[in-house]
């Protein structure tokens, strides 16, 4: 469109007052220059005729305009579009705005979610956290699960683009290593203020099916392509539910890995990297001492409980919590999973807060029992590592199963619960990390950092509860070939 400068006359007929004329056309600037009046006038016109007709609308009251001719005089000058250069830095400016804000939603979403749950975040402290009412987060997302959904997928995303970078590495060793390596850099960034804030995945199930399901079908996009980390030619030959217990292990220790971080300072993280790469790929115990079998050295379960009844709700309630966090596992659901009242429920337990609490504590008891147990029987500390590690996951996997997992500790509602959790969970995973120092000292474990082989361990106990996901029909003599052999010998151990 070509904006112009046109000299006009015009003849206005029985019109007391200059007419307002419309034009459809590319964007014009006259002077009308008549015997009635002199005022800006818009045209409808002809590139190809000197020719132009006025199109009026008359105001109420007024006559409708003759017709008139107005005729071309002057020369027409053609200049740059003003309004189509004004036009794109003022989207393209609005476009980075918002943008922009809605990256800082997401940070401080993602900050909210990790701390209080998907249930348990309220829009309105998101808002304050970004400088707006409630109304205005809904402008970028309707509903708070949209925005979690928004979250979850972001972080997929950003971890997914790790993976293609680490796959360019030569090997399997080399690309995990580079995946861990990219991991801890991310993470920097981002205690760094330098990147947004991810969320964690613990959360996944308590959103809407509808929402639900979207989510996963990312994640098990994710799952294929660490998958594709696992493979290569000088990678040991795996059956299809070994591969996908090894992905699933990876997976779940890439996960925890931010929560290892907030141990040392962002500059050290390229080491911790560098550790929990070791422990992932080369193993934590020495593989001369458990060539025949991990299990050389049986522990007993704990003594079942008296009230069965009592165990069902605890069992039942550390399955949801699992799932769905603190919030989304409600008394409701709870006991829909055992066909039972709410008025059994409350028979039973005074509220779901004192039921969770007993749910981590019985967790915690179990892991103690076989701590105990390792640490009072003689033999070197590789068996023990590898009968209490044997123990936990099978009990993960049997119809006492399963044990609360440690990432739903920072969705309770008290700050103070949450606190007593978290010093529970750290001190079990300080007992673990004296075996391995007890392993130093009578040469059956091979030199390691004692805390971060303990972390790790810990996780792949962790998610053994998940297990079956990815490993349909698993049985408890399976899970010691697929899933607690790579835990204790490494990635790269033959099945």
């Amino acid at each position: 469109m070509l904006e112009v400068d046109v000299q006009i006359a015009c003849k206005i007929v029985d019109l007391k007052q200059s007419p307002v004329v419309r034009w459809r056309g590319p964007c014009l600037r006259e002077r009308m220059n008549g015997e009635a009046a002199s005022k800006p006038v818009n045209l409808m016109a002809s590139s190809n005729s000197r020719s132009y007709g006025l199109c009026y609308k008359p105001m109420r009251g007024e006559r409708r305009l003759e017709a008139t001719t107005i005729t071309y005089q002057g020369t027409l000058v053609t200049k740059k579009p003003k309004s189509t250069s004004k036009s794109k830095p003022n989207a393209a400016l609005k476009t980075r705005r918002f943008e922009g804000m809605r990256t800082a939603i997401l940070d401080a979403a993602a900050r909210q979610f990790n701390e209080h749950g998907v249930k348990g975040a309220a829009l309105i402290d998101i808002a304050a956290a970004v400088g707006l009412v409630t109304s205005g987060i809904t402008y970028y997302f309707q509903k708070k699960e949209d925005l979690a959904a928004a979250c979850l997928l972001t972080s997929i995303a950003e971890t997914k683009a790790l993976l293609g970078q680490a796959l360019e590495a030569p090997n399997v060793p080399k690309r995990v290593e580079r995946f861990f390596s990219l991991l801890a850099e991310l993470l920097a960034s981002i205690e760094r203020g330098e990147r947004p804030t991810l969320i964690s995945f613990s959360d996944t199930r308590s959103l809407p099916d509808a929402l639900a399901s979207t989510i996963f079908s990312a994640y098990v996009d994710l799952f294929r392509s660490v998958r594709t980390l696992l493979k290569g030619v000088d990678a040991p030959e795996l059956s299809h539910d070994a591969l996908n217990a090894r992905t699933h292990l990876l997976l779940s220790i890439a996960n925890n890995f931010s929560g290892w971080s907030e141990r040392c300072e962002p500059s050290q993280y390229a080491r911790l990297a560098e550790r929990v790469s070791d422990a992932v790929l080369h193993g934590i115990v020495d593989p001369s001492f458990t060539s025949s079998d991990p299990d050389t050295l049986v522990l007993l379960e704990p003594a079942a409980a008296s009230d069965e009844t009592s165990e069902s709700f605890l069992r039942a309630a550390t399955e949801l919590v699992n799932e769905q966090g603190y919030r989304g596992a409600s008394v409701d659901k709870i006991s829909a999973l055992l066909n039972a009242t709410k008025g059994k429920f409350y028979y039973y337990n005074e509220t779901k807060f004192d039921l969770v609490t007993d749910c981590f504590e019985r967790s915690f008891e179990v892991q103690r029992h076989f701590l105990s147990q390792a640490e009072r029987t003689k033999g070197t500390s590789n068996t023990k590592i590898a009968a209490v590690t044997t123990s936990l996951i099978r009990f993960q996997m049997s119809d006492r199963g399963p044990l609360l997992r440690g990432s739903g500790f920072s969705a309770l509602p008290g700050q103070e619960q949450r606190l007593r959790v978290f010093r529970s969970m750290e001190r079990v995973i300080e007992r673990m990390a004296n075996l391995f120092i007890d392993g130093f000292l009578d040469s059956s474990v091979r030199a390691q950092d004692p805390t971060i082989s303990a972390s790790t361990l810990y996780s792949a106990i962790n998610a053994a509860s998940e297990l079956r996901n990815w490993v349909p029909g698993l049985t408890p003599d399976d899970v010691d070939r697929l899933y607690v052999r790579p835990s204790l010998l490494g990635l790269l151990c033959d099945e």
